[in-house]
């Protein structure tokens, strides 16, 4: 039970503290703060959970890892539980924050959850959202993929992949306030609830399908950079 507990606490934090900034400090923070807070959690996580379960913190990753053979599908089914689990317990702890000002609605200020259209953000269309998450979380996960590799110096994953993430909310965040992650979606929009719901699916297939395009271009060989450190030790 190690890896998902590590994986509920991790995602928990990314989800606390990334949504958090949104909803409780964003005005204040801006988007640069709010894309600084998602991944300097996912930077500390990395380094904290990273030695027990890897800190996918994200089904999509999990998926993208099992498309890469790196782990099984039954390995993955106990991460992807405990990493919904997090993200739900998270963003009613942060509900439960938020409701203590005054003012605060969850249906005029949200909870940070994510969405596209009339409305939301930049109003982007669903066809530029679904973009976006797909090579979104394409690009994260060879980032993720490539900085836990063979050859790769591990003392620096954690902050190549947190600051990919931050680049990604910067870029993103008007788009579809940034998914690239199932777990961190469903969270908030089961509390949300109304449009939330109705758009969720975007933010699971989308990831998805961006994180097992990674896997299974690492699998097939062509990003993998454990031939390459092979033939460099035998040289």
């Amino acid at each position: 039970m190690r890896k998902p507990i590590a994986e509920f606490i991790g995602t928990f934090t990314l989800v606390l503290l990334g949504c958090g900034s949104a909803v409780i400090a964003g005005a204040d923070i801006g988007l640069t703060g709010i894309s600084l807070a998602f991944g300097l959690a996912l930077m500390g996580m990395a380094y904290g959970i990273g030695p027990v379960s890897g800190c996918h913190i994200n089904p999509a990753v999990s998926l993208g890892m099992v498309a890469a053979g790196r782990m099984s599908i039954a390995e993955a089914i106990p991460y992807m539980i405990a990493q919904v689990a997090g993200a739900i317990a998270a963003a009613l702890i942060l509900l439960l924050i938020a409701s203590g000002k005054a003012d605060y609605s969850v249906a005029e200020n949200g909870l940070g959850q994510n969405g596209w259209g009339a409305g939301y953000l930049g109003e982007y269309s669903m066809v530029s959202a679904f973009i976006f998450e797909v090579v979104a979380t394409f690009l994260f996960m060879v980032v993720i993929l490539g900085a836990t590799g063979a050859g790769a110096p591990a003392a620096v994953a954690g902050v190549a992949i947190g600051l990919t993430l931050v680049v990604i909310h910067l870029v993103g965040i008007n788009v579809t306030g940034v998914s690239v992650n199932p777990a961190r979606s469903i969270g908030p929009a089961l509390f949300a609830g109304g449009t939330a719901i109705a758009q969720l699916w975007l933010f699971i297939v989308a990831p998805i399908i961006g994180a097992v395009a990674a896997g299974a271009l690492f699998a097939s060989g062509l990003l993998d950079a454990k031939d390459d450190a092979a033939e460099t030790q035998s040289a």
